[in-house]
């Protein structure tokens, strides 16, 4: 299945299932379509390019002749390069406008992808994938924000829900598709399949988009801000990613991050026109779903690592088979998105929330009972429970978030909930890795893809990875409780303000 053909078919059955209920607010249902069309299109694509370069990397790594810790950099300057832009970039579309912006990120996504298809070394694709990030991140902040001011009022949660499907069927999709374009073609084409349907992108969002909002334009820009704020999340992010967690540099890294956030919030409260309006955080809808989002994901996000990790090391499958494996938890996401999106817009979030991560957390209890002879069915009732829990948390909490601030700043509050997803996002193998440890020495661990006969030493408990399978069933513990503890802050978000 081609990349535009899904969101084009969810978008279509959509609107016909929803028809005339988006009427509402003195927008048509055709530009309500438009915003939908152009916004779902643009976040799948730039979701499915944080994942697509994961199943080719080796292909990848040998046709630059590169090693894989560059490889790795490959996948993560991308995430890095949209996580550090995100708030910037939305203070920005508050001031001068978000479709403006969108429609820069389309253009920008399309010349990083034809750059990194051309690349010939592996420092130009790491240059040309940030000029990818830079797009992304235009697309990222400004989608749910420009779905916001179009769908504000009735209908905020349809419009949200299927927003929502387009991100997650992006990183769904990624993992298939770049084996079927490798294998069809070159490891060029997975960036090269982004041209045609981008420069028709930019060009239509270009023609349709109108500018709803409008801009602060009397503000001015906290440059000094929004240098802190990114340099401190670079800091952060990079301290959680280059090595272990009990490195020097890496402390050093995190404490500088730590300290410069501090710095920031400091200054922050002092400025005129801040890059962060720190006041949305009184919202307490705002504030308590961003907690939520931000626990959830962690645990959401490090997910399919560790099940990869036991699909092919514990349970000795291939690549191709794991991702099969996990379709129950990706299918049961993307089906229960826009029916929860619509029901928050009758019966509020809180209940929806709420409900839902108490289902995730019971999902990840039963998958951290796995091991290495359990049935394949019980693994799938657990993927289900979680696919089914966060599917109905995430609309119903993104209409919550978006729906509780001003016109005036959705688009950083856009940017503030995007970057906390993404950092969760980016700490969740981290994460994953520091709980192992437990059970497993670091030095063991960042070996594990390359250990000889690594299936038999885990299923017999001899060899060097003894305490493997502790390791994730205890990192799908933890994840139970993150999950519940979320739930916690989904509950305190109290009752919708109407």
């Amino acid at each position: 299945m081609s990349r535009p053909y899904f969101s084009w078919g969810v978008l279509y059955l959509a609107r016909r299932r929803l028809g005339n209920a988006w009427q509402s607010g003195g927008l048509s249902l055709e530009y309500k379509w438009v915003v939908l069309t152009v916004t779902t299109v643009g976040i799948f694509m730039a979701t499915l390019d944080s994942s697509i370069l994961v199943v080719g990397l080796p292909q990848v790594v040998l046709a630059l002749n590169t090693n894989l810790v560059v490889g790795v950099w490959f996948i993560t300057v991308y995430r890095l390069m949209i996580t550090v832009l995100l708030v910037g970039i939305g203070r920005i579309a508050d001031l001068h406008g978000r479709v403006r912006l969108y429609n820069m990120g389309f253009a920008i996504f399309t010349i990083g992808s034809l750059l990194s298809g051309l690349s010939q070394t592996a420092e130009e694709l790491l240059v040309f994938r940030l000029v990818q990030g830079v797009g992304a991140a235009l697309l990222f902040v400004n989608s749910v924000a420009i779905v916001t001011d179009a769908f504000a009022g009735e209908g905020l949660g349809k419009g949200i829900g299927i927003n929502q499907v387009a991100i997650n069927a992006g990183t769904i999709t990624g993992y298939t598709l770049s084996g079927i374009l490798i294998q069809l073609f070159t490891w060029r084409s997975i960036f090269l399949v982004n041209v045609p349907i981008g420069i028709f992108g930019t060009y239509w969002s270009q023609r349709r988009l109108k500018e709803i909002s409008q801009p602060a334009i009397a503000e001015k820009f906290d440059f000094p801000g929004a240098i802190a704020f990114s340099s401190s999340i670079t800091l952060l992010l990079l301290g959680l990613t280059i090595g272990s967690l009990t490195d020097v540099l890496n402390l050093v890294l995190v404490v500088s991050s730590v300290f410069l956030m501090v710095l920031f919030l400091l200054v922050e409260r002092r400025t005129k026109f801040p890059v962060l309006d720190l006041s949305l955080f009184k919202i307490r809808l705002f504030t308590a779903g961003n907690i939520a989002n931000l626990l959830s994901g962690l645990a959401f996000a490090g997910l399919a690592f560790v099940m990869t990790l036991y699909f092919q090391l514990v349970r000795g499958y291939d690549p191709l088979h794991a991702g099969i494996f996990l379709i129950p938890l990706d299918a049961t996401l993307i089906i229960i998105g826009p029916i929860s999106g619509s029901l928050s817009d009758k019966w509020g979030a809180r209940g929806l929330s709420t409900l839902g991560l108490i289902i995730a957390s019971a999902g990840f209890f039963v998958l951290s009972r796995i091991d290495q002879l359990t049935d394949y069915s019980l693994i799938a009732v657990g993927l289900v429970l979680v696919g089914f829990g966060i599917g109905l948390f995430r609309s119903p909490n993104a209409s919550s978030v978006m729906g509780s601030v001003p016109a005036s700043k959705r688009g950083i509050s856009s940017a503030v909930r995007a970057t906390i997803i993404n950092t969760s996002i980016v700490a969740s193998i981290p994460l994953v890795i520091a709980i192992m440890t437990v059970d497993v020495p670091y030095a063991r661990l960042v070996n594990i893809v390359s250990g000889s006969n690594l299936v038999m030493s885990i299923q017999t408990g001899n060899g060097p990875l003894t305490g493997f399978l502790p390791g994730l069933q205890h990192a799908l513990l933890v994840f139970s409780g993150l999950i519940l503890l979320s739930a916690v802050f989904s509950l305190l978000r109290g009752p919708r303000v109407e």
